[in-house]
């Protein structure tokens, strides 16, 4: 991140890049492409090995697997190892990206982020119109495992900031601790530092044949027991060595350690990148002692689960009309088709890839008071809902990949007006997903608010068909 980097901004990618390389795991060769999106995109895997393309969002309720790396599964597609390219993403600043990827498996490369971070250096980060809307977490969020002796919590903090600590009772680790006090940092402090595994889990998975990357020069080996001569003969043929030696510091001689205490910064990239799972930018203080994926992940689901609910107690947009509008009307206008006098959306103040806020100003100048109702003007009920979903249209385009699409109304359910609104109101129109965009359809609740009471609400459907 560059020192004019403005984190309250949304940023994307300012080019496509492409990256290849294996799957640990699975050892199959995979092409992977960072692509710009939209603001409000926010990170989503697509396969495009698959039939129909399928789109996984970066997401913590779609983890179905954490034993070895965080799996994402979503529409009949699955999407392993994502943790490295998405700590990258976050370290980078980038909010919105479409990944399209040819296979299971993010290519792990060096066992870091930094090949990743090199390619986002490449293409460039691009600042966005939108607004970057960061939780604040207000109170402390604990997590406890008590079998495995894992302990994470989220402090109330001004800025986003890790502190992680291992401890595997192991001689040659000891207990380490790293941290990272400002984002800016992870380029050089955290990205470099690569994946780190024990001598015993090595051999397990060389015996059920689950590391099938073909090269392993990408992980840091702890050498926790003693070795025979015919194990380390094996060991070199699987790191396509002539000769592999246990070092002094008690490390496989496979690799040079970049940083005394490159396990315990490992640790803290793979927090980053699972944390980027909850959706949502926090500003909080997360330390962490003795992590893995599978903590990491529960964590983040609770942390999703708090602010779900916090948000719904105070979930009335404010307006405040001297914060910049993430887009005008102008920029509404190269999204959407409509125009005087039909565009019935003049702002829209928040933007994320499931929420949406507008604002309409109606005057006494609006055509539809000429007729409805002379003497007692009131604006139409079907209009204030026309006024929803063109704002739902905004949000629906852009949680899509690139390209030009119209938005056709489908249906409306449990539609309520609760109070009628005449010239003078300020309209804010909110939208929120109920469900991701699947086939074209989307799904959406509306809710119109003056002021802090509620004037109308509806469940709407539309379907979203490219041009």
């Amino acid at each position: 991140m560059d020192a004019n980097f403005n984190a309250d901004k949304q940023h994307t990618l300012k080019s496509a890049v492409a990256i290849s390389g294996t799957g640990l795991h699975t050892g199959i060769k995979v092409d992977m492409t960072l692509n710009p999106a939209n603001a409000g995109f926010g990170i989503q895997f697509q396969r495009v090995d698959l039939p129909g393309q399928p789109i996984i969002k970066a997401d913590c309720d779609l983890v179905t697997d954490t034993s070895r790396g965080t799996t994402l599964e979503d529409n009949g597609a699955k999407i392993s190892t994502v943790e490295h390219i998405l700590a990258a993403l976050v370290g980078m600043g980038v909010d919105n990206c479409l990944v399209e990827i040819n296979g299971p498996e993010i290519p792990i490369i060096d066992g870091s982020s930094a090949p990743f971070v090199e390619i986002i250096e490449e293409a460039g980060v691009q600042e966005q119109v939108a607004t970057k809307i960061w939780y604040s977490i207000d109170t402390n969020i604990t997590y406890y495992d008590e079998e495995k002796r894992v302990e994470m919590v989220a402090v109330p903090s001004i800025d986003y900031k890790i502190t992680t600590l291992i401890d595997f009772n192991s001689p040659v680790l000891g207990t380490q601790h790293a941290g990272l006090k400002q984002m800016k940092d992870f380029r050089n402090e955290i990205a470099p530092c690569r994946t780190f595994c024990f001598l015993h889990e090595l051999e397990m998975l060389l015996d059920n044949n689950l590391i099938k990357g073909g090269d392993i020069n990408n992980a840091i080996v702890v050498v926790d027991k003693p070795v025979t001569e015919p194990e380390m003969s094996r060991l070199a043929k699987a790191f396509g060595r002539t000769k592999i030696e246990v070092k002094s510091g008690g490390y496989l001689n496979n690799l040079e350690l970049r940083f005394p205490n490159e396990p315990a910064r490992h640790k803290l990239l793979d927090i980053v990148g699972d944390l980027a799972l909850i959706g949502v930018p926090v500003k909080a203080h997360i330390i962490a002692n003795r992590p893995g994926h599978a903590s990491n992940v529960s964590f983040a689901k609770k942390i999703k689960q708090y602010i779900k609910k916090n948000k719904q107690t105070l979930d009335i947009p404010i307006y405040d009309p001297n914060q910049a509008p993430v887009y005008t009307t102008q920029q509404i206008e190269k999204t959407l088709p409509h125009r005087y006098p039909f565009l019935l959306v003049d702002k829209i103040i928040e933007l994320t890839d499931t929420r949406i806020v507008g604002i309409k100003n109606v005057t006494f100048n609006e055509p539809f008071f000429v007729g409805h109702f002379p003497g007692n003007p009131v604006m139409p009920a079907v209009l204030q809902i026309e006024a929803l979903a063109q704002t739902g249209g905004i949000l629906a385009i852009n949680s899509l990949p690139p390209g030009d699409y119209d938005t056709y109304f489908v249906k409306m359910d449990d539609a309520r007006f609760r109070q009628k609104v005449v010239p003078g109101d300020t309209m804010i129109l909110k939208m929120e997903m109920l469900a991701p965009i699947r086939r074209g359809m989307c799904e959406m609740r509306g809710t119109v608010y003056v002021g802090n009471k509620i004037a109308t609400e509806a469940t709407l459907m539309a379907q979203l068909v490219k041009r």
